[in-house]
């Protein structure tokens, strides 16, 4: 594979289904060298868990100056079109566009190349197999860690690295394979739902973490089965 997109994503949580992607990073690999790269912060119209502010840096104030994250999908695929991809643990990056894509009726099917898996089958000796690890323990060199762009470098360096030692031995490693995951689509929330919850969160003052507009249905559902829970129903005179 001598052409191919790396990628990284950077995510509100670990779930596809559920959480929503806060920014996408991605370089363009041709002949072994750096060609092009994308970037760009989404705007995931919800409240940032603390715990992602602090991983990433991303605050708050960032993700809201953002793209909304169709046009950054659609950017991202015009980018990689005719490209494998590339990424450490990609069908984790892959299944969060997968599951925007379906959602949103846009046709997605890739080929891609797991540096991860590569690592597991030809650095045995190394402790741990997080991009982290494999790059000081391969000094591969780092601005910044779990911003998109940078971890997409990174993981582009690390597969250049394992394609150099080991790709004349076994070629057939590096070749990429169609990336699966099944997903169901999510449809937006009706108008019943948002004005349900647009009452509840009116009546009884809550400061919601994400936009009522942005949530599907199950969502929506959920969100207004917890506030029944803690507060109750709003009482009719």
């Amino acid at each position: 594979m001598v052409e191919y997109v790396a990628v990284d994503l950077e995510m509100t949580g670990l779930r596809a289904r559920t959480d929503r992607i806060l920014e996408i990073g991605a370089v363009k690999v041709q002949q072994g060298e750096i060609t092009d790269f994308f970037q760009t912060l989404v705007n995931p119209q919800m409240k940032l868990p603390e715990e992602i502010i602090s991983l990433t840096g991303i605050t708050d104030q960032m993700a809201a100056k953002g793209c909304d994250t169709y046009h950054a999908v659609q950017e991202f695929l015009t980018f990689c079109r005719g490209f494998p991809l590339a990424g450490h643990n990609i069908i984790f990056d892959y299944s969060f566009l997968k599951q925007y894509a379906i959602n949103q009726g846009i046709p997605l099917e890739k080929e891609g190349v797991d540096t991860l898996k590569l690592a597991r089958k030809f650095l045995p000796e190394a402790e741990k197999k997080t991009l982290d690890y494999l790059c000081e323990f391969l000094h591969i060199r780092r601005e910044r860690t779990h911003r998109a762009l940078e971890d997409a470098r990174a993981a582009a360096k690390l597969l250049e690295y394992l394609k150099m030692q080991f790709g004349e031995r076994e070629p057939e490693a590096f070749l990429p394979k169609p990336l699966q995951y099944k997903a169901k689509k999510q449809q937006p929330a009706t108008k019943q739902q948002k004005s349900r919850l647009q009452e509840l969160v009116q009546y009884y003052q809550i400061n919601l973490n994400r936009e009522i507009e942005s949530l599907n249905r199950s969502e929506a559902s959920r969100l207004t089965d917890q506030i029944y829970c803690r507060y109750g129903k709003i009482p009719r005179s």
